[in-house]
């Protein structure tokens, strides 16, 4: 075999490694750890049964195993996400999410939408933040309460121990403070943001009102 001849084999051949190795990386993206498709089948044939049980008047049959499984997967892998997965108390995170899905489970409407794993996704995100944003209120209110009684007041000998050594490092201080200012700040953003989107619907009502009362005088 010359070797113009052997170059072009060993193109070829490096050209469909590279095929079949695209084609591994588009079947691994194409699976994915709820099947989107079967979630959605399984909730309609629930529906189909609940309707059935209310006719006959029996009770609401429980959710099956597989459809309890996605909501699962859903809430394990999006608390795997970085911005979820250093909080300590993710575990409660997951848990309010689950139980939300579970409580908003019938306001998915499989007449009009098609898509589970989206929806469900959407109510776990945010019952991560509501219990993110409650956490971190409780945090603030125990940081400020030591702020107020031990920081401001000077009133540091208890947290040493016998050799007048302090329990609490100036980082720690540092940090707690820290944490008041971000959070205080935050909040006062949050207020002029309720502000302005106030304003803004109020503006809106009006210019509607005035629109309305010039059709009635025309």
């Amino acid at each position: 075999m010359d070797g113009e001849r052997l170059y072009n084999l060993g193109k070829e051949t490096k050209k469909e490694e590279h095929v079949r190795s695209m084609e591994t990386i588009m079947a691994k993206k194409k699976t994915h750890y709820v099947d989107n498709e079967k979630f959605f089948n399984e909730i309609v044939e629930y529906k189909k049964k609940c309707k059935i049980a209310e006719k006959e008047g029996k009770e609401k049959p429980i959710l099956s195993e597989y459809i309890g499984k996605c909501i699962f997967l859903i809430a394990e892998n999006l608390a795997h996400k970085p911005r979820f997965m250093n909080y300590s108390f993710v575990d409660e995170m997951k848990s309010d999410a689950i139980e939300n899905c579970f409580m908003y489970f019938d306001n998915f409407d499989s007449d009009k939408y098609n898509n589970p794993f989206a929806y469900f996704t959407q109510i776990i995100y945010y019952a991560f933040h509501r219990r993110i944003n409650k956490e971190e209120r409780n945090r603030y209110v125990m940081y400020k309460k030591f702020q107020e009684s031990v920081l401001e007041t000077n009133d540091v000998g208890f947290m040493c121990d016998g050799d007048g050594n302090n329990l609490i490092t100036p980082t720690v201080y540092d940090n707690i403070n820290d944490f008041i200012g971000k959070f205080e700040k935050r909040e006062v953003e949050k207020k002029e943001k309720r502000k302005l989107a106030k304003k803004a619907l109020e503006k809106f009502i009006g210019d509607d009102e005035d629109e309305s009362e010039s059709r009635e005088s025309v």
